[in-house]
């Protein structure tokens, strides 16, 4: 058995107590703060966070509300700009020009620019070999009537669907119903009142509009404005906002 150099040996082993005392003597030059100014630091490094909250709190909140300002502010705009048109199809196809103006409007997701497309229908009865039977007719053959807010989008989704041949105006120029011509048409002016299969506490999914496929749970509900209430996690915190009873399921 080979045995080390004891030279060697030795050396390290005073390596080694070196490393100690040097830092033994480091260790020494470290001055440790006293209780009381400990204490007085450990205040002050709280009252900053405190106030640090404060301030990021009310930033947050700030920013929130300018959020939902904006928010119902261009929602506001954009149903003051919804108005009724009529559209000419070819006769037998007012059906499949609805239905195919309704896919458009799910696949392209314009449900809040198109709000509702109509073929307006009316009871009537029909006398066949002396038997009367009561059906539906068409108030308005080649015609459809569509509830919507007018831009290039909408025009071209509706100008280019398949059976329609244009726009009732001059020239073909979108013009929208008058109150007078809507209410000649049975078309009632201010929105269809909706009511709501829901309670506060529900758990419901937004369907249309700014929060589309957001969840949440029913904070209030407010039967005058046709509005629920949810919080919905914005900038990593709930926050309350109001959606309108037509764009909530429950889920």
């Amino acid at each position: 058995m080979v045995r080390g150099d004891p030279m060697a040996e030795t050396e390290k082993k005073a390596s080694k107590k070196s490393w100690f005392k040097d830092l033994k003597a480091e260790f020494r030059k470290i001055i440790w703060v006293d209780n009381k100014t400990l204490g007085k630091q450990t205040v002050a490094v709280v009252a900053i966070s405190a106030v640090t909250c404060g301030l990021i709190t009310l930033v947050d909140s700030a920013v929130i509300e300018f959020v939902n300002l904006l928010i119902n502010k261009d929602k506001g705009v954009r149903m003051s700009e919804v108005n009724w048109y009529v559209v000419h199809t070819y006769s037998g196809y007012e059906n499949k020009v609805k239905a195919n103006i309704e896919k458009t409007i799910e696949n392209r997701h314009l449900e809040d620019q198109i709000l509702e497309v109509r073929v307006p229908m009316e009871e009537v009865v029909e006398v066949k070999n002396g038997t009367k039977k009561q059906v539906l007719r068409k108030l308005f053959p080649g015609y459809v009537l569509i509830n919507m807010i007018m831009n290039d989008d909408t025009w071209y989704v509706v100008r280019n669907t398949r059976g329609v041949t244009g726009f009732v105006g001059p020239g073909s120029k979108p013009v929208p119903l008058t109150d007078e011509e809507m209410v000649n048409l049975g078309i009632t002016g201010g929105e269809e009142k909706v009511e709501l299969d829901l309670e506060v506490g529900d758990a419901v999914v937004v369907t249309g509009g700014a929060w589309k496929d957001t969840t949440g749970l029913i904070q209030s509900i407010n039967d005058t404005k046709q509005m629920v209430t949810i919080n919905v996690e914005l900038f990593g915190r709930e926050t309350p906002v109001e959606i309108s009873f037509a764009e909530v399921k429950k889920m």
